[in-house]
């Protein structure tokens, strides 16, 4: 009986589907295989699982573990201890460590730190050795093996004296190349003519019949079989031949015919020039660099802009500029003129319309355009902007103000237009139209005369009651006037008027104002605003700080009027301060007359007698003008001011002295001795004497003066001067031994002691004694420096090298070892020693004048001047810098530009810097002048080449 199988039992969807790749039957319940002995290997692959479920990822498959045994056990063979007998030494023993399986505990430890102390200690006994070693194989090695570099240096450094003529005396490198080569000749590529052709064609064609030539000099006699046949009676080479001439001429006919076809048959112009045809091709091209689809995408976009919204005016000029920039101007000038009739009260569609139009276009857009929006100042603007004609502007311009008569704009824009009684007119005019204008009512009354223009600030004061500038302008026009008096009323009353309507004061804008005044010529006008508004909104103990800086702010915006007001209006407040009156009579100095300067200090002195400098500037200007009886007399006034003064004495002292009064001086000095025994006096009795060559006198001096001043180290420093100057070379360094006991800390004394040692020769002495001397004086740049210095001159360069290292690690900012190391580099590395000075020092004047000095050397003559001029701006009293750049001038600037330095350091007046103090404190230069003296330093200056 058949079975019958049940249709609705579902059918595995697994059931005659090949196992998937890496499947195990039985493997998810924990079934494993096995081996029969018909299998051959394995009964399973290296990449089957393991039977532990729970293994690590790495380690899943047998082949995982197989490795991982593997590694395992090559580790502990690596472990064990080799001991055979090719591993031991009979010094050194087993090259492995016998116990290393064992227990690495604390006594270990400490056994390690022992014995690499002991190796770091004996590697330090050999790194002196060792280092020399290497330097010395460093120094072979590229003595051997120069660079390139090097060995062209002394080659480079004789290129600067190559003169321009040598220069151009070296011939050119010629050219090696045959002629052919220099001279390449272009293929000629002759057209071939018609006939040539013609005779080409009929080479390779059949001929059946001979011309009557050839009938007679000889050929076919006999004709052609077939050729008498019927159907063959026209000649071949007729049929075949072809006039390649006739065909050119046709083909220029024809071109001809198709350029007249493109002419204007009623204005007679060519459309189509033939000659420029494929230049007018050229110029057709678009211009816009971008992406074509780029453009196609936009130009579809702003096209559904205007589709879905046409009144938006924004889309047709977006529209419009897309295809100006792509070149397309019609198509731009067709879509505004289409924007214009949608959005016709669009001032923006109208200017874009009128700016695509060529003028005689744009005229007729432009009427239009103000037909439909006649209050638009833009479009009657842009309207007298087309026209050409100064007439047609005008009429414009009138016709504009019919429809806005209420425009400052139009009405400003006329008035330039007008003649001046034109433009008074038409003022009167507009003032009564824009009646808040302050620009107009400003306008009107600089037309108007004097009686006018007072009519018209008033009824612009009482239609603008709220601003400043017409009140301002009323005061000019009465200062004009010369009616002084007024302009302080008028600006009083302007502040009063400004208070009542609720105006807040502002004192900056006021200040400015008063500057614009001055810069205008109207001087009384600028006083009178300052003394008004100078002390608003300032509290009374910040008074005297804020009108400094308000001095100071005019002073650098060149107001110096403003400046002088505000100093004035300071001391009637402050009549007693002396720092003011100091302030203001440098200011004088700098920016006003002599008489002025005069006159204040004539004040200064009235309100602050006590004040010693007052005194001395007002008798130095009277010394400096030359007038030495009121210079004597504004001492004496002084003294009996201040008696006992030690200033007042040396001041009287110098001008005696300065004018060869040497007996007066020294009878000065014996009073200031008896009467205020200071060590200044001492020390200007001293130098008197030695300046007069009366040494055994000036001794004399000195050892009275260090009985009461014996820790003043000037003394001491001029006693062992005297006596080296003497050639008492072993007096004078008992002197200044004997001054570093009293004044360990005097630099200069330190110094002069070293410098004495290095003159006898003695190196090793003047070495210790700058040593010394830093032990008593850390982080002191100056001895640094003679230390580095000393090395240097004594041909030491290394040393000098590690001591300036040492140097700039102990003083770090100190500008004049950063100038200094600039230049003990070689010329290659200076410039990024340079760098690094100016991030440590970037306003010293040292490092400032050694970058300068730099460019001076590289021959970069404006950087040079720049940096030097920068050096003497924030130390103008470093006489060094001076040296140096009128130097510069004089091999590089002209003679205006030396004057020019010449003047600016005699004003400074400079007392410090090594080069000029060497000559400025020589006995044989003690009455030299600035100007004098400047020339002389510049010349002790070496050439920087």
């Amino acid at each position: 009986m058949a079975t019958q199988v049940n249709p609705n039992i579902k059918k595995k969807h697994f059931i005659g589907v090949p196992s998937p790749l890496g499947y195990v039957p039985g493997l998810g319940r924990g079934a494993t295989g096995f081996t029969t002995r018909s299998d051959i290997g394995p009964a399973r692959d290296a990449t089957d699982v393991v039977d532990d479920r729970h293994a690590p990822p790495g380690k899943r498959t047998f082949a995982a573990q197989h490795a991982a045994q593997k590694a395992k056990n090559q580790e502990e063979e690596e472990e064990e201890e080799d001991l055979n007998d090719s591993n031991y030494d009979e010094f050194a023993g087993y090259g492995g460590s016998l116990f290393a399986s064992g227990p690495y505990e604390k006594d270990d430890e400490e056994a390690d730190a022992i014995y690499e102390a002991i190796d770091k200690r004996m590697d330090e006994k050999r790194k002196e050795r060792r280092e020399q070693r290497e330097r010395e194989e460093i120094m072979k090695y590229r003595q051997e093996r120069p660079k390139i570099q090097q060995q062209f240096v002394d080659l480079k450094r004789k290129l600067s004296d190559v003169s321009d003529d040598m220069w151009n005396s070296i011939p050119e490198v010629g050219d090696a190349r045959n002629k052919r080569q220099r001279n390449p000749r272009h293929e000629k590529l002759t057209p071939v003519p018609d006939t040539f052709l013609a005779k080409a064609a009929m080479s390779t064609g059949h001929v059946n019949a001979l011309d009557p030539r050839q009938q007679h000099m000889g050929g076919f006699t006999t004709p052609y079989p077939g050729g008498m046949t019927p159907g063959v009676s026209t000649p071949w080479g007729a049929a075949t031949e072809v006039d390649w001439r006739k065909i050119g001429e046709a083909r220029n006919t024809l071109m001809d015919i198709k350029l007249n076809q493109v002419s204007d048959s009623v204005s007679g112009q060519t459309v189509v020039d033939p000659k420029g045809y494929l230049t007018d091709l050229q110029s057709m091209i678009p211009q816009y660099g971008g992406d074509i689809s780029d453009v196609k995408k936009a130009r579809l976009l702003l096209k559904s802009v205007r589709d879905t919204n046409p009144n938006h005016p924004p889309a047709w000029i977006a529209s419009a500029r897309l295809e100006e920039v792509t070149g397309k101007v019609q198509a731009a000038r067709n879509i505004i003129m289409k924007g214009t009739e949608v959005c016709q009260k669009s001032e923006d569609v109208w200017l874009e319309a009128i700016r695509l139009q060529p003028t005689d276009i744009g005229r007729a857009v432009v009427t239009q355009a103000v037909r439909q929006i006649s209050g638009s100042v833009r479009l009657w603007i842009k309207a007298a902007e087309i026209e050409e004609e100064m007439r047609a502007k005008k009429r414009i311009f009138r016709k504009a103000l019919e429809h806005i008569p209420n425009s400052v704009r139009l009405w400003k824009a006329a008035v330039e237009l007008e003649e001046p009684e034109d433009a008074r007119i038409m003022l009167s005019r507009a003032v009564e139209c824009c009646p808040q204008s302050v620009e107009l009512w400003l306008a009107l009354a600089k037309l108007e005369t004097y009686e006018n223009a007072r009519k018209v600030l008033n009824k612009a004061r009482e239609n603008i009651p709220t601003d400043r500038q017409i009140w301002i302008t009323a005061a000019k026009l009465e200062e004009a006037q010369k009616n002084n008096d007024n302009v302080n009323r008028i600006i009083d009353r302007a502040l009063q008027s400004l208070r009542s309507n609720m105006v807040e004061i502002n004192r900056e804008q006021w200040i400015e104002d008063a500057e614009e005044c001055e810069k205008a010529g109207s001087i009384i006008t600028c006083q009178s605003i300052i003394r008004a508004v100078i002390g608003v909104g300032v509290e009374e103990e910040d008074r005297k700080h804020t009108w400094m800086e308000d001095a100071e702010s005019s002073t650098t915006h060149s107001a110096i009027e403003c400046a002088r007001a505000i100093y004035a209006h300071a001391l009637t407040v402050f009549p007693s301060k002396k720092s003011i009156w100091q302030r203001a009579a440098y200011f004088e100095k700098n920016h006003g007359t002599r008489e002025q300067l005069e006159a204040l200090l004539q004040r200064a002195v009235a309100h602050c007698p006590k004040a010693e400098v007052l005194w001395l500037m007002g008798a130095k200007s009277k010394w400096l003008a030359g007038d030495v009886p009121a210079a004597r007399k504004i001492l004496s006034l002084a003294f009996q001011a201040n008696p006992n003064s030690e200033e007042i004495w040396l001041a009287a002292v110098k001008l005696e002295s300065e004018n060869n009064e040497d007996e007066r001086a020294r009878r000065l000095l014996a009073k200031a001795r008896a009467s205020a025994p200071t060590a200044r006096v001492f020390m200007k009795s001293v130098k008197l004497e030695w300046v007069l060559k009366e040494t055994e006198k000036a001794q004399d001096l000195i050892e009275e003066g260090l009985k009461h001043y014996a820790d003043f180290p000037k003394l001491w420093m001029m006693r062992g001067q005297i006596l080296e100057q003497e050639g008492k070379t072993d007096a004078a360094r008992d002197a200044y031994n004997q001054g570093l006991k009293k004044c360990p800390h005097s630099i200069s004394l330190w110094l002069l002691l070293s410098q004495l040692e290095e003159k006898l020769c003695n190196i090793t002495k003047a070495r210790a004694i700058l040593e010394k001397s830093r032990l008593k004086n850390p982080q002191c740049a100056e001895l640094w420096l003679e230390s580095v210095r000393l090395e240097w001159r004594a041909s030491n360069r290394q040393i000098a090298q590690s001591l300036m290292a040492r140097a700039l690690q102990e003083c770090p900012t100190a500008g004049r070892l950063w100038a200094e190391a600039i230049f003990m580099e070689a010329r290659p590395q200076r410039k990024t020693k340079s760098v690094d000075a100016l991030k440590r020092c970037e306003h010293d004047a040292h490092v400032l004048l050694a970058v300068a000095r730099l460019f001076w050397s590289e021959r970069k003559v404006n950087k040079a001047r720049e940096w030097f001029n920068r050096a003497v701006k924030i130390d103008p009293d470093q006489g060094d810098a001076w040296a140096y750049f009128y130097k510069f001038e004089t091999q590089h600037g002209t003679e205006e530009q030396q004057e020019e330095v010449k003047k600016r350091c005699n004003q400074a007046e400079p007392h410090h810097g090594e080069l000029w103090c060497e000559l400025s404190k020589d006995i044989k230069n003690w009455r030299t002048k600035t100007d004098e003296l400047l020339p002389m330093v510049a010349n002790n200056i070496k050439n920087m080449f």
